[in-house]
């Protein structure tokens, strides 16, 4: 949503303002920029990961560290967080830096973290990019592809050079977009603050964030009032403006100090909906709807659905779609991929929603690499409303995960048997998390792997294999006597790693021959199935289950970012497995772990 000509006018930031402490966002990028500068200087591994992990801990926390040290709280006992990574938080919280970064920074060039981030290019190899051709940006590592002189340096192979030269381009040539868990945070925060200010009926965010999608690229701010400027000056003057870009009656822009841009939009109350619509739907789904408005002599737009002159229908959605012959559609479904014609059928599903989910088929403990216990794990699913979970640690292969062998998942089993006696809120399901080996077998025996209750089998590796190795490899693995669910099928982790190329269509025919399960992993960092898989995998009748990936307590909340990808891809509640309570969940799983080994 883009200011119009002549409807605002570019402006300069406002007044100074003082500085909103730190989000736990900003705070764990300084960590881990802090972790990228050490891993530059070959630091020590150990303060390295520290870093690492206290980044990773502050990302899954549920409550801001701004407001616990406002009341007053210790952040030396959060779980690996000592006395001098809680000061170094405050400080940041504070100032937003630290002394320890701006000395790194000033000894290590900070454009060089970028270069971390290429595939193919570790810290040893970014540190030799630099000492040998003084390359420092990803503008001069383009250049010394370009003029052959990487290919002098010492492990820059052919393929390597290749790979890195694609990833650079694919970098350059993409906009700028951010992770949906990201942006959801500071998409409530501002919305709650519009909602405060004087004369504001109504704010809510539109565009492809209420979409679903897994990036975003700006947010589309919609708000109605009556009156424009107060709206306006509120907005312009939130504490997380780093920018004011564009500034005039209805409309505006800003750049939030994460660099993502915010478009408000201000409206009369009777044309609610109309603008609702019009600036939630995908391109082509307004053009289909507009289309439609004017077939019938109707002007559809953001104002409202007019006959000639005359408002007949906006002040909601409903009524706009109404007005073109159509029932509501779901926000997450308006992409133009057969979303009218189901409509005018009478096709529409009915979406998954966050409140089916009875339980979670995929959660770590500290047994590997989660940061809370079985206990503490199953605690806070119960009080996500859960009534199930499945702890499904990783396999041995996995030696930086301690991945558990056969001796220590038989002690987990049994573990968890002594805790289902206990009668707890939560039931939980014995699982591992067993990684597909390059030959398709898989990293534990079968002697162990029948004592479970469930198999999540997934590729940690050899990402690189051609479309048919890998598809052989997964299909392979799936014809074990033991295997339940495909994790993560596509390995992506957004926006660091790209989709491994592997046939789905292949997949999922697998998948429904065996009788096994896909899932979609909420982790905001993979949300994978695609949203096309999930479509296809309804279509084939293969169910999928929604998984948080929880590695800590806090985590089971990343099941609403599953769910929304769900919904994109026209999943309802029958479609998605872990929508049965325990026992009918129960029978599902048990063919796929009593099957006799056979050929495919």
């Amino acid at each position: 949503m883009s200011a119009a000509k002549g409807q605002a006018k570019p402006a300069k930031r406002t007044a100074a303002r003082q500085r909103p402490p730190a989000r736990n966002t900003e705070v764990a990028d300084a960590f881990d920029e802090i972790a990228d500068l050490l891993e530059l200087e070959q630091g020590n591994p150990f303060r390295i990961r520290a870093y690492r992990n206290a980044a990773r801990l502050l990302r899954g926390l549920g409550a801001e560290v701004a407001q616990m040290l406002a009341r007053g709280e210790d952040l030396s006992e959060l779980p690996g967080i000592g006395k001098d990574l809680a000061g170094k938080i405050a400080e940041i919280v504070a100032t937003g830096t630290t002394p320890v970064l701006a000395e790194l920074r000033s000894e290590v060039p900070p454009s060089l973290t970028e270069l971390l981030h290429l595939p193919g290019l570790g810290p040893k190899r970014v540190k030799l990019l630099h000492d040998g051709l003084g390359i420092r940006s990803l503008a001069q590592l383009h250049r010394a592809i370009k003029d052959g002189r990487l290919r002098a340096l010492p492990g820059f192979g052919q393929k390597t050079v290749q790979r890195v030269l694609a990833a650079i381009e694919a970098k350059s040539a993409a906009p700028a977009r951010f992770k949906l868990a990201l942006v959801a945070s500071y998409a409530d925060d501002l919305v709650a603050y519009m909602k405060r200010i004087p004369g504001v009926d109504r704010a809510v965010v539109a565009g492809s964030f209420r979409r679903g999608r897994e990036t975003v690229g700006d947010l589309d701010l919609l708000v109605t009032a009556r009156k424009g400027k107060p709206v306006m000056d509120g907005f312009v003057n939130y504490p997380e403006v780093a920018q004011v870009t564009a500034r005039g009656t209805t409309r505006g822009t800003v750049v939030l100090r994460n660099g993502l841009q915010v478009d408000l939009r201000i409206v009369q109350p009777e044309s609610y909906g109309a603008a609702l619509h019009y600036f939630t739907g995908g391109k082509a789904h307004n053009i289909t709807i507009r289309a439609r408005g004017m077939a019938r002599g109707l002007k559809v737009n953001e104002y409202g659905v007019f006959r000639g002159n005359r408002r007949i229908a906006g002040e909601t959605e409903e009524q706009v779609y109404r007005a073109v012959g159509l029932p509501y559609i779901e926000p997450e479904l308006r992409e133009n991929r057969g979303e009218i014609e189901a409509a005018l059928k009478g096709a529409l599903p009915r979406l998954v929603d966050l409140k089916d989910l009875r339980g979670d088929l995929h959660v770590h403990t500290t047994a590997t690499d989660g940061h809370n216990s079985l206990e503490e794990m199953a605690a806070a699913a119960a009080a996500a409303g859960l009534d199930y979970i499945a702890i499904t640690e990783h396999s041995k292969r996995l030696t930086m995960a301690h991945g558990l062998d056969e001796k220590r998942l038989t002690a987990q089993i049994d573990a968890i048997d002594r805790f289902n006696r206990g009668g707890p809120s939560v039931r939980v399901l014995k699982g591992i998390e067993v990684d597909i080996l390059e030959d398709g077998t898989l990293d534990l025996p079968d002697s162990v792997l029948r004592r479970l209750d469930l198999v999540i089998g997934a590729v940690h590796s050899r990402f690189d294999l051609s479309r048919d190795r890998q598809t052989d490899r997964v299909l392979r693995a799936m014809d074990r006597p033991h295997f339940s669910i495909l994790a993560h099928p596509s390995g992506r982790l957004i926006p660091d790693r790209e989709p491994f190329d592997l046939d789905m269509p292949r997949i999922i025919a697998k998948a429904k021959a065996r009788g096994c399960f896909l899932e979609l992993n909420a982790h905001p960092d993979r949300l994978d199935l695609f949203d096309t898989h999930c479509r296809m995998a309804k279509d084939a009748g293969v169910l999928v289950s929604i998984n948080s990936d929880a590695h800590r307590a806090t985590e089971f909340a990343n099941l609403r970012f599953g769910v929304l990808q769900a919904r994109r891809g026209w999943l309802e509640a029958a479609d998605v497995l872990n929508t049965r309570p325990p026992d009918r969940l129960l029978r599902l799983l048990r063919p796929t772990m009593e099957r006799s080994q056979g050929g495919r």
